[in-house]
């Protein structure tokens, strides 16, 4: 780090400069307020380095695991924001000082999935524990299950229309007599990126459909744009809020609501999986159309 670097003193518009474009509306309205004002007193008075944050990240998460286990339930539920919180603070701190680094995005990656995978599990044991009830140990598994299969997911979808949009471009290429192939470029050793993506990207503009209609539509975009200048994502549950309501709502309201909530969540979650799949695959529809076409002029020619 330079001397300017060291020397230079933050203001809390620098830190809100840092927050993500859009970002889902649990962190948006209950973390973000308090990130911020966080990250302005560890950006400007501590060394604190983004993976160091990450690692009290994890630390705090597996308390939160271990006072479910416990049936303390509020404690597990107040650790377990705190330890998102700091998540978040960690990438604001990367992003504000130039720090980050690919390992620090494999950290944080890993982190959270073992985070929400200890806590499930310290969640179903705790209850289980205390009750008896078998289903706990299916709702900490389930939990589990749908966490990883989001994390799954995501960067398999954002390859796909990585691979569409190549393949649209090699064949408008094919298709241009004189036309030069840009060669592809050497595979990037690293695959860390491709997970950094994973929460940063923005569904709404890459896998929107062409509009139909005339109502509709226009109110959508309506929202959607109304949503963007607050920086809201347009989806009613992600794996954040996914998470939110596991691991925080539910415990704070008490152990009756824990499996209702939670199964309310689990469904919302996983059908907004399957929507993101079907817009994926109304994208690979709507941009093969083309392709496939000039292809058969090409050779027809």
């Amino acid at each position: 780090m330079s001397i300017l670097e060291r020397m230079r003193t933050y203001s809390l518009y620098d830190v809100y400069e840092t927050r993500k474009r859009r970002d889902s509306w649990w962190t948006v309205y209950f973390v973000d307020p308090v990130a911020c004002r966080v990250a302005l007193p560890v950006a400007n008075h501590t060394r604190i380095t983004p993976n160091g944050l990450t690692v009290f990240s994890l630390v705090l998460g597996m308390a939160s695991a271990a006072c479910l286990a416990m049936n303390q339930l509020a404690a597990g539920a107040v650790m377990f924001y705190l330890s998102f919180m700091i998540d978040c603070v960690d990438g604001k701190i990367a992003r504000l000082k130039g720090t980050g680094t690919p390992f620090g995005l494999w950290l944080d990656y890993v982190g959270d999935r073992i985070r929400v995978v200890c806590c499930a599990a310290g969640l179903a044991y705790g209850q289980y524990a205390v009750s008896g009830d078998v289903h706990f140990i299916l709702l900490g598994a389930a939990v589990a299950v749908l966490d990883l299969f989001r994390y799954v997911n995501a960067p398999q979808m954002k390859r796909v229309r990585e691979v569409v949009r190549e393949e649209r471009q090699l064949a408008m290429a094919d298709a241009v007599p004189g036309a030069v192939r840009v060669p592809d470029p050497a595979p990037d050793p690293d695959p860390v990126p491709v997970v950094e993506t994973i929460l940063d990207i923005d569904l709404d503009v890459d896998l929107e459909p062409r509009p139909r209609g005339r109502k509709g539509p226009r109110f959508f975009r309506r929202v959607n744009r109304f949503l963007a200048r607050r920086r809201v994502r347009s989806h009613l549950i992600s794996g954040i809020e996914f998470h939110a309501a596991v691991f925080v709502v539910a415990p704070l309201a008490g152990p009756a609501t824990l499996i209702p909530v939670s199964a309310v969540a689990g469904v919302l979650l996983l059908a907004n999986e399957v929507f993101l799949v079907y817009r994926m695959w109304l994208f690979t529809r709507r941009h093969s159309a083309p392709v496939q076409e000039k292809s058969r002029e090409h050779v027809l020619v």
